[in-house]
């Protein structure tokens, strides 16, 4: 039975501060299943409403990069904790007992943000939800010309050059707004076209930042300021995979 975020604030976490509308993003997983981001605050009864339509919940896993809860019918929810480790008594619990977790999450963070595609970039720096500071730009790349022999060769060289223009101009806003800021980051979170990123982490300047990023890359639209804005309120979500 599909499980869907709850459309109701969880009681318990009543004093914990509600940071904008409810976000919600569901994606297909490689192997299998979804991944839904669900909001700190909305997590134990998301938790709670999946082990309901799977019987009931069974126990709780806990380790430092991971949480799994396991349900009656042998359906298991898992949660990979973002900025982990995880601090807390590892190992399984009867029923569901994800307090640890939530505490986590809520912990206030100042992370940076680096959105990135060919053409485009948008880099920050964000706490709680909201953007700090920020440089957001754009460079023309072409797109790829289905035109053969000499042309089409003059024209990927024109289109390699437009690529290494934007990149540069993304790795220097990068430079510029995040390494005087390294050493009060929390975490690192990427977004938008993974080859582009891979391209930023062979600079020189940004290796020993990027190998600070979180595992999971943000799907995102071209990156402007107001997608950077939405990236801000959605790290502060989590990921539960379910089947």
């Amino acid at each position: 039975m599909p499980v869907e975020p709850p459309d109701v604030a969880l009681p318990s976490c009543d004093e914990h501060r509600r940071a904008g509308p409810p976000v919600s993003r569901t994606r297909q997983l490689a192997g299998g299943g979804r991944a839904v981001e669900v909001e700190p605050e909305r997590l134990h009864r998301f938790l709670e409403r999946f082990a309901a339509a799977h019987g009931e919940a069974v126990c709780t896993r806990c380790a430092p990069e991971h949480v799994e809860l396991t349900a009656a019918d042998g359906s298991v929810a898992t949660v990979p904790v973002p900025f982990e480790p995880l601090s807390a008594d590892f190992g399984e619990r009867e029923g569901l007992d994800v307090e640890h977790l939530v505490a986590h999450l809520l912990r206030p963070r100042t992370v940076g943000l680096l959105l990135v595609r060919l053409g485009g970039y948008s880099v920050g720096v964000a706490r709680e939800g909201a953007v700090l500071v920020s440089r957001t730009g754009a460079r023309p790349v072409h797109g790829r010309n289905a035109a053969g022999g000499q042309s089409q060769r003059r024209f990927a060289r024109r289109r390699e050059g437009e690529a290494r223009v934007a990149l540069h101009a993304a790795a220097d806003a990068t430079a510029a707004v995040l390494l005087p800021r390294s050493g009060e980051l929390d975490g690192l979170v990427l977004g938008g076209d993974r080859s582009a990123l891979r391209v930023l982490a062979e600079d020189r300047r940004l290796v020993t930042l990027l190998a600070r990023a979180e595992p999971r890359v943000l799907d995102v639209p071209e990156p402007r300021r107001a997608v950077l804005d939405e990236v801000a309120r959605r790290v502060r979500c989590v990921e539960v995979h379910v089947p």
